[in-house]
């Protein structure tokens, strides 16, 4: 279940989608008291105010837009001031990860990613994208890298116009991970032709990650992130 739950799979692909089994009452809400009375916000609005986004699902469109638009939103609300990215997520589908990715990229502010629970798949490759020195991870998450996953049918000529869509996935995602860790194109091939996970400082020693964290050097909410030397 974990390799089903965790591939980064192409959108006819029988990956499970996480995100649409969150049921809303689980998400908590904060109140504010202030002179005009009380405001009541759900904590995820309230943590944006602190410049804190979260992935805590697998990734598909809808996820990407929210998290897309949320960076955007940060990056016009203060372009100098870093974006904290926690990422709890086994993955999801290539096209949303990368509409992400790529924004991540643009928006002025340095998006620092913090890894808690599982960086799987997209998860860490999102987490690897995260702005130099300033990607991170709690001492007992887990993070795993692999190829995608897709699956096709119908005709022959359909099996082999989705075969090369993924084999250029596949070398895309691969050129970027060794772009973003240091690591040779060749080690990233082959050790993302099976479930390859690490712990949090075998992350760090990979390139995946910049530090390992913990209570004393957690960062700030809203506060520049320090990058690591």
């Amino acid at each position: 279940m974990i390799h089903s739950q965790s591939s980064l799979w192409l959108p006819n692909s029988n990956s499970f989608d996480l995100a649409s089994t969150q049921p809303h009452s689980m998400i908590p809400m904060v109140v504010e008291q202030s002179g005009r009375g009380d405001r009541a916000f759900d904590i995820y609005s309230r943590l944006l105010r602190e410049r804190i986004v979260f992935l805590g699902t697998g990734v598909n469109d809808q996820v990407a837009d929210s998290i897309v638009a949320q960076l955007l939103y940060l990056d016009a609300e203060d372009p100098e001031k870093d974006i904290q990215l926690y990422i709890n997520s086994p993955g999801g589908s290539i096209y949303a990860g990368m509409a992400i990715y790529d924004t991540m990229q643009q928006v002025r502010p340095d998006v620092a990613t913090i890894c808690f629970g599982l960086a799987a798949s997209m998860g860490a490759f999102l987490l690897a994208g995260g702005a130099k020195g300033k990607r991170m991870s709690l001492p007992s998450s887990r993070i795993m890298i692999h190829q995608p996953l897709g699956g096709a049918q119908g005709q022959a000529v359909d099996i082999e116009i989705q075969a090369r869509e993924i084999l250029y996935l596949k070398r895309n995602l691969n050129e970027l991970l060794a772009y973003h860790t240091g690591q040779p194109l060749d080690r990233i091939s082959e050790d993302t032709e099976r479930d390859f996970f690490m712990s949090a400082e075998e992350a760090k020693n990979y390139g995946l990650i910049d530090q390992v964290i913990s209570r004393q050097n957690l960062p700030m909410p809203g506060e520049p992130v320090t990058a690591a030397q």
